[in-house]
């Protein structure tokens, strides 16, 4: 006769989710700053995955980091956030987190670029990589394979299922984030389907692009980036910043930097007054005087102006290459 105390093994529990997508959420009026914070509460009451610390950045105030499961999550959070609670907002360019590890030998997990320590202090950074497949009629799959390596994906493995291909990839997670889906479906004239799963963290050759605009840092712009592809992203977002960018009554300059070395510039033209106008004849020494007064104005305003950067000057990323 069995037993009436055999003992019984417990179903398995939930699993803590971790996101390994992060944005942050500012409010244009820093007088919304307290409605964005209890509306991001009452959603990840209903929302386990949803995860959010208090950010502050000297451009756009006080905010949120909130983590997310990809893309999608965080697309549907912003429309919620929008339409459910009437909040105007500005989400920063999507990023991963990274592993960093110092030279003490302590382990940091950051979320932000602009958290990045000292690079003297650091001794390798690890970013998440992930397992991809992608399901595509076969004459897309060189354009697909392409992509994956443009991506600095590896492609692992093809097979063929009922006229379509298979193809097994790993990638670095930051590269995924921005247009690659997008892509993907340009590339397969919309026929690609894609799905991925994180794998594990991989040192790589890491650095934080910082920009500048008039002379001045904006943390929220900073990115991490592969040191191979950091020329041509910080080249890219500065041509795009100046088109986004408005013009001021000074030349502002737009910068890419690596450290203390800069590795992009463009410049934003200044709008011109001619303060001559109204003088008709007389000595040319007076025109040459207002102007180099005008000038001096400009060097004065270049020195202690400040800059309106629009809310689309921090999803420039969003759509790269």
């Amino acid at each position: 006769m069995a037993s009436s105390h055999q003992v019984v093994e417990p179903l398995p529990g939930y699993k803590e989710v971790k996101p390994f997508v992060y944005a942050g959420f500012f409010p244009v009026s820093n007088e919304d700053y307290q409605d964005l914070k209890d509306a991001v509460e009452k959603l990840s009451l209903s929302d386990s995955a949803l995860q959010f610390a208090p950010e502050n950045s000297p451009v756009l105030g006080f905010g949120v980091r909130i983590g997310f499961l990809g893309l999608l999550h965080m697309d549907i959070i912003r429309e919620r956030l929008e339409r459910e609670f009437g909040l105007d907002l500005i989400v920063t360019n999507p990023s991963t987190d990274y592993v960093v590890e110092l030279t003490t030998g302590e382990t940091l997990d950051i979320k932000s670029a602009s958290d990045l320590p000292d690079v003297s202090k650091v001794k390798e950074i690890r970013e998440p990589w992930v397992k991809g497949e992608i399901i595509v009629p076969k004459e897309y799959v060189g354009a697909v394979l392409q992509l994956i390596v443009n991506k600095r994906g590896l492609h692992k493995n093809l097979s063929y299922i009922e006229g379509r291909s298979l193809v097994s990839f790993e990638a670095p997670m930051a590269n995924l984030l921005t247009d690659f889906y997008d892509q993907l479906k340009s590339v397969t004239s919309g026929y690609g389907t894609f799905n991925y799963e994180l794998d594990d963290y991989r040192a790589e050759d890491l650095v934080r692009v910082d920009f500048y605009v008039a002379g001045e840092v904006v943390d929220a712009l900073s990115v991490m980036a592969h040191r191979t592809e950091a020329f041509a992203i910080g080249n890219e977002t500065v041509k795009k910043l100046k088109e986004v960018i408005p013009r001021q009554s000074f030349q502002v300059a737009l910068q890419a930097a690596i450290g203390g070395k800069f590795i992009a510039r463009e410049n934003i033209s200044a709008y011109r007054k001619d303060v001559t106008g109204y003088l008709y004849g007389g000595d040319v020494s007076r025109k040459k005087k207002l102007l180099a007064k005008q000038a001096k104005g400009k060097k004065r305003m270049k020195r202690f102006g400040k800059v309106d950067i629009p809310s689309e000057a921090f999803t420039v990323m969003l759509k790269r290459g």
